[in-house]
């Protein structure tokens, strides 16, 4: 999910990231086409190649008819290359193959031998998930330099909201991987000029934070894509252009400070409060935790907007003090602190968005997959404002955008833009058992998808993934000239989110196992059937909720301390993503058990089969969203438990021994 900034990874990845790459960055400075469109020797590798938009950019940033003309260049850019995907995409492909042509996985491995055309690629290189490069991944991480999986040297590694053993997944990269992010954030203005114009006369008001980072032992940054850019000259340096004006200072989001961070970019965006034309953050849950955080502390705001100071004891931060200070908190506003406060004292703060940021036009969020449990939260807060999804993207690669950005949560669709990677699919079948391997492992080209059928997405990338399953299943919802358009339909196997996390079946069966053994067998008891629930209603920020009923063959009661290590052990048990989010990023509260009553789980299956479940097929759902169902479990409970601290979690990777840096 991912469904970036511009903002808008589930991943869920950084899935459906928003609008936060500034629009053209550094190819705004640039008087050629980025790198990826043109061979390594510096030459277009065909003349049918579509050309990315060149800049218009005057001494004092971008006029208003520079603007339109970007904009104009940049819409035909689409046209042209959605016109002719397949043609794109076999150009892709061979400047990948060409340009790797002598990498130990592609020439020594599977002895591709130099051959740049589809068939060949698709007889001699494995479909593969990330357990099959580990120990490639390794090696580079360890500090193996020669080309195993690429011939431009790795730069960093991107740390995947998607975890393997329980660490995040490393994504190698290499540095014109940032041009070619910048291109498709580029696209994402331009495209929403068109159903809402005059963006570029106002400011964003963006919640951007950096995450922890840390280095490999061969002394190679790994860190989520978007720390990545923002720590980077191309965001810190960027150029001035009116799409990518933010409220926030960039002190404010570089702070490694949560708190401070998220206190001063509420306090920027409410000194500008006129100026903001469009809010947002990475996603939904992202964006009503700053709601949230502005609940409670507004007070705090107010008294600091009132005397044109930063309390001391607040933002401790001295670049973020600075910057405030002196880039928007000026002076006193006495009458703008009676405004927010008087708003925010009022009993309801349903459209509290549209009443202290009277000039927005839209939400940018992540509201796809998982994302769309925190709609009717949004929905609540913003009056109804349109919520918009604007790109979708991923640590391994950044993927399309959606060209009817007004449309309907429920009907957001991506344009994969072709020139972004090579993209293949693999169909979702509904009863995959009943087909042989070769039917299984049958891929389909971009141009070759059909309308309503659902694939999983398979990616080869210029940065050294090669026939690589992402993991995200896309239903094909219509077409762009020639090129597919795709609705994001779910993660793999993905069981609980609540934020970045992604926790599936097995992980989850895991942990209840080892809290029963730590715990519950010393009393005799067992855990006879659970369930699961990503609660994001009761609480901000959301938190797992696991619904349990016992078997309890001994006599003493068990205490509800027991209960508290329990839920401990099951979050000391799961991945190093939720753990992140609980201990670092605050984005998930602390895990709570239910105890259910005797006999729970058979009325779960009787109303299961009153709705027309087979009873012959039916099993326990290991994860719960149903809403009459939700209320079932929550009737029959008989004591509710939480964690009592956070579980233990440290940056990087457990297996090495490094400086850990924020």
């Amino acid at each position: 999910q991912t469904e970036i900034p511009q903002t808008n990874t589930h991943t869920k990845r950084l899935t459906h990231l928003p609008p936060l790459l500034p629009p053209l960055l550094s190819s705004l400075t640039q008087t050629s086409p980025p790198p990826f469109f043109q061979s390594s020797q510096n030459k277009p590798i065909t003349a049918a190649m579509p050309e990315a938009p060149k800049p218009t950019q005057t001494s004092n940033g971008l006029t208003t008819i520079a603007i339109a003309e970007k904009n104009k260049r940049t819409l035909q850019f689409i046209e042209d290359v959605t016109s002719n995907p397949d043609d794109v995409q076999t150009q892709v492909l061979h400047e990948i193959l060409s340009r790797n042509s002598a990498v130990e996985y592609l020439h020594h491995r599977h002895r591709l031998h130099g051959a740049t055309d589809r068939r060949t690629f698709k007889k001699l290189l494995p479909v593969i998930s990330y357990e099959d490069i580990h120990p490639d991944i390794t090696r580079i991480a360890n500090g193996d330099t020669s080309p195993i999986l690429c011939s431009s040297p790795i730069s960093e590694f991107l740390t995947s909201s998607g975890t393997s053993a329980g660490e995040r997944k490393l994504m190698p990269t290499i540095a014109e991987e940032m041009e070619r992010r910048s291109l498709l954030y580029s696209l994402l203005m331009p495209v929403m000029s068109q159903f809402v114009p005059g963006l570029e006369k106002g400011k964003g008001m963006y919640f951007l934070f950096i995450k922890s980072e840390s280095k490999t032992p061969g002394g190679l940054p790994a860190r989520p894509v978007l720390t990545s850019y923002y720590k980077s000259s191309h965001f810190k340096n960027r150029p001035f252009d009116p799409y990518t004006n933010y409220t926030s200072p960039n002190e404010t989001i570089l702070c490694p400070d949560s708190y401070q961070s998220m206190y001063s970019q509420l306090l920027c965006g409410l000194c500008q409060r006129t100026q903001v034309l469009r809010v947002g953050a990475v996603f939904a849950s992202g964006f009503i935790r700053a709601i949230r955080f502005l609940e409670k502390h507004w007070q705090l705001l107010c008294r600091d907007i009132r005397s044109g100071t930063l309390d001391p004891t607040v933002i401790t931060d001295p670049a973020v003090r600075e910057a405030v200070l002196t880039k928007v908190l000026h002076r006193p506003d006495p009458e703008l602190a009676d405004f927010v406060e008087s708003e925010c004292r009022k009993d309801s703060w349903q459209g509290i968005i549209t009443r202290l940021w009277p000039n927005t036009k839209y939400v940018d969020v992540i509201v796809t997959g998982t994302m769309s449990q925190y709609i009717p939260t949004l929905d609540f807060y913003s009056n109804g404002l349109p919520l918009v999804c604007t790109m979708y993207a991923s640590s391994e690669c950044y993927f399309g955008v959606n060209l009817n950005p007004l449309c309907k949560p429920s009907e957001v669709a991506y344009t994969l833009i072709p020139t972004m990677a090579y993209f293949e699919f693999l169909p979702v079948h509904p009863m995959p058992k009943s087909l042989n391997e070769k039917e299984r492992q049958e891929l389909v080209d971009l141009a070759d998808v059909k309308l309503g059928h659902e694939y999983e997405l398979v990616v080869t990338t210029y940065a050294g993934l090669y026939r690589y399953r992402v993991g995200d299943v896309l239903r094909v919802a219509g077409f762009k000239n020639r090129a597919p358009q795709f609705n994001f339909i779910c993660r793999k196997n993905v069981v609980l989110s609540i934020d970045s996390d992604k926790t599936d079946e097995v992980e989850l069966q895991g942990a209840v196992k080892n809290a029963v053994d730590a715990h519950l067998v010393a009393f005799g008891g067992s855990v006879a059937e659970y369930t699961s629930y990503a609660d994001t209603k009761t609480t901000i920020p959301g938190h797992y909720v696991l619904y349990w009923e016992l078997s309890v063959k001994g006599t003493t009661a068990i205490p509800p301390s027991v209960y508290e290590d329990c839920c401990l052990t099951v979050e000391e048990s799961l991945n190093s993503v939720y753990r992140q989010g609980r201990v670092s990023d605050k984005s998930i509260g602390p895990l709570e058990i239910k105890i259910v009553e005797q006999g729970t789980f058979d009325k779960l299956m009787d109303y299961a089969i009153s709705l027309g479940a087979s009873i012959n097929q039916y099993k326990t759902p290991r994860c719960v969203k149903f809403e009459p169902i939700v209320e079932l479990l929550n009737s029959r409970v008989e004591g509710s438990y939480f964690s009592p601290k956070c579980p233990k979690w440290v940056p990087g990777h457990k297996q090495w021994s490094n400086n850990v840096k924020n």
